[in-house]
């Protein structure tokens, strides 16, 4: 049976699932709606992702605004740096964000609901994420915030990031927070 591990930001779910594991290797449910939903993943999955980074690969902080999309992911291979931003202008934790290590060896997945932006860093070789998503990809809906926003600050624990040309010219939370639909 999965668990839900303490979050700071709330609506953010760390789910810790069951890893049944020998000398063979391990098998681990990687989604049960069910279980799922009682530890406060509360999505409609309609899409999934796959993407391979190499190492120093910083892919983020990204949103969809309408309808919004929140997102179930695992580091499937490697190791990464998990970041949710709360992007929710009512919340008491508005502009804060919060990371979580999930890699090949906790098998952790992070439950990041709608209203909040994302991103990850590749912290090995390489790093296969699997994510689920509630809605289908839009570029109309498409946006995001600068990485290195000062104002956010995160500590993405990689040096010299390999990034997009979209990531680079990403605006500060600042400059379009009067947009956001939550």
């Amino acid at each position: 049976m999965a668990t839900a591990a303490q979050t700071k930001l709330d609506g953010l779910v760390l789910v810790e699932p069951q890893v049944h594991g020998d000398e063979r290797g391990f098998f681990l449910e990687t989604y049960a709606v069910d279980e799922w939903k009682s530890l406060g993943v509360e999505a409609d999955f309609v899409q999934q992702n796959h993407s391979r980074s190499s190492r120093g690969t910083l892919r983020g902080i990204h949103f969809q605004t309408s309808p919004g999309q929140a997102k179930l992911l695992r580091c499937a291979r490697g190791s990464i740096i998990d970041v949710a931003v709360d992007l929710r202008k009512d919340s008491p934790t508005y502009g804060e964000w919060e990371s979580h290590i999930l890699d090949d060896e906790n098998h952790h997945q992070l439950y990041v609901p709608i209203g909040f932006g994302h991103g990850f860093a590749v912290l090995s070789e390489v790093a296969d994420v699997c994510y689920q998503v509630s809605s289908l990809y839009d570029p109309a809906t498409e946006a995001g915030i600068a990485w290195d926003d000062p104002e956010v600050g995160v500590d993405w624990q990689v040096d010299e990031p390999l990034l997009s040309g979209r990531d680079q010219t990403a605006p500060r939370l600042s400059e379009i927070a009067d947009s956001l639909p939550w």
